[in-house]
């Protein structure tokens, strides 16, 4: 299945989802893409709320987006290898079976499959302003990333890799 396809079926079976994504063996650069795609999208969601910041305080919109593609584009990256590390970590401690490598595959997969609901808080932050709905549609994307993130890393985990 093409990404998009992936994606709206992890909505409905992110387990199944991610047993064929793992299906096709470790390869680390599949998993650097996705990770690499969920950032860009990332990045491209701060932008609403950055020109709206930008608008309302007259701050330089080019320094705000430049802070912002460094923070999500080039230092997240790092950071989620090393959230994907832990949790593979506490997986292993409660007796898991994975790996590492399925632990980064679960992990940026389930934060681009959640992208579109990140794409639609960009949109609230940027023309509704911090409010209810922001933080309603927040806790929806936190909600559904945790699901994903969970339910993969059960299926990863419950693996037994050689």
């Amino acid at each position: 299945m093409g990404v998009a396809s992936d994606i709206v079926a992890t909505y409905r079976r992110p387990g199944r989802v991610m047993a064929r994504l793992m299906a096709g063996g470790p390869r680390e650069d599949r998993a650097l893409a996705l990770l690499i795609c969920a950032c860009a999208l990332m990045f491209v969601a701060q932008m609403p709320k950055l020109a709206r910041q930008s608008f309302q305080t007259g701050e330089e919109l080019n320094m705000l987006l430049g802070g912002s593609l460094l923070a999500v584009v080039f230092i997240a990256p790092l950071l989620f290898y090393c959230l994907a590390g832990v949790s593979h970590l506490i997986a292993k401690l409660i007796g898991g079976q994975g790996g590492f490598w399925q632990a980064r595959l679960v992990l940026f997969w389930s934060l681009l499959a959640s992208t579109p609901l990140i794409l639609l808080h960009g949109l609230v932050a940027g023309f509704i302003g911090p409010g209810p709905q922001m933080t309603l549609v927040g806790a929806i994307w936190f909600a559904v990333f945790l699901w994903f993130w969970v339910s993969g890393l059960w299926q990863a985990e419950k693996r037994v890799t050689a």
